[in-house]
């Protein structure tokens, strides 16, 4: 799929939303899996959204777009800053609408008082089974230096995570919450399911060959690019956007006026890395007579960056 597939059909499908929370609450309703629920190694753990299709969703965004006060005061209680908590919110508030959530961020604690852990979300289905669901928004580059790929060679940009090692933290672990004696103590009723549902992006660097399907990611998943910086010049575009991390959710949609210039974009960046390590998201941007659109995404990394991903692979 080309890089730029998703971001096509989102802008066709969306482009008359203006809000971007309703923006990224649509993108996490229409973005596919990012892994396969349907591959055995998952052993039937991973989920699928339902619900989220058909004309009474599309209203239902509609309306939101055109009267957003709720939701946008809804978000500005929490004041997020964390990626993650932002879009466990937005999913929070589609499966209240739908009429799924039993309960979002239920969290466990032991006699001691110590926290066991936390439900992300406990769900009826349509056939009105209680579910566990673990929720994830995650963005991973493949650092290709090993000899064969694996879960572990999909990193986080700031190499605090790999996809390999966040699935058996979810797995082996934050999905087996319910058999904790003091989980059981708080719930009514045992899940007849638990699953982890995973959004997200998947960035290549030129030439990577395809992921293997052994590693379970769906084939269809959304991805991007990546290049240090030194190789700024190879992303052949004239007009850009730094996506700060609260904005990667959904395709960007902005005013000409806010994109930057390749000159504008090199200096930024230099700037950034003169302080910091950690990799930054830009967007492609182009123009649709009204608006500019993302048709592609990428971070750019430090010189280093590599390096360091590949140690940290290997450990």
């Amino acid at each position: 799929m080309p890089e730029s597939a998703f971001q096509q059909r989102f802008h066709a499908r969306r482009g008359h939303l203006r809000n971007p929370h309703v923006r990224d609450l649509a993108w996490l309703l229409d973005s596919p899996d990012l892994l396969d629920a349907a591959s055995p190694q998952w052993h039937g753990r991973i989920a699928t959204l339902f619900g989220h299709e058909g004309p009474e969703i599309d209203e239902w965004l509609r309306q939101l777009d055109a009267q957003p006060g709720e939701l946008q005061a809804l978000i500005a209680r929490h004041g997020f800053s964390r990626l993650g908590r932002y879009s466990e919110l937005l999913m929070g508030v589609f499966f209240k609408h739908i009429g799924a959530l039993q309960a979002h961020g239920l969290q466990v604690r032991a006699a001691s008082g110590e926290t066991v852990g936390e439900f992300d979300f406990l769900l009826r289905d349509p056939a009105l089974r209680l579910l566990h669901w673990e929720f994830a928004t995650k963005y991973y580059l493949l650092e290709s230096g090993e000899a064969t790929y694996q879960a572990d060679s999909l990193v986080g940009p700031n190499l605090a995570d790999t996809l390999g090692a966040k699935m058996r933290k979810i797995l082996e672990r934050q999905l087996n919450l319910s058999q904790h004696p003091a989980a059981q103590a708080v719930l009514t009723e045992m899940p007849a399911w638990a699953q982890a549902l995973i959004k997200g992006w998947l960035f290549y660097a030129p030439g990577e060959a395809p992921l293997p399907d052994v590693l379970g990611v769906n084939p269809a998943h959304c991805r991007g690019f990546w290049r240090p910086l030194s190789s700024l010049d190879e992303v052949a575009h004239d007009r850009f956007l730094i996506l700060p991390r609260l904005r990667w959710l959904a395709p960007a949609q902005v005013a000409l006026a806010e994109c930057l210039s390749r000159d504008a974009l090199s200096q930024a960046l230099e700037r950034h890395f003169s302080a910091d390590s950690l990799p930054v998201m830009i967007a492609l941007m182009q123009s649709d007579g009204r608006d500019a659109l993302e048709i592609g995404r990428g971070f750019i990394v430090p010189h280093d960056w590599k390096v360091r991903a590949r140690q940290f692979v290997r450990q």
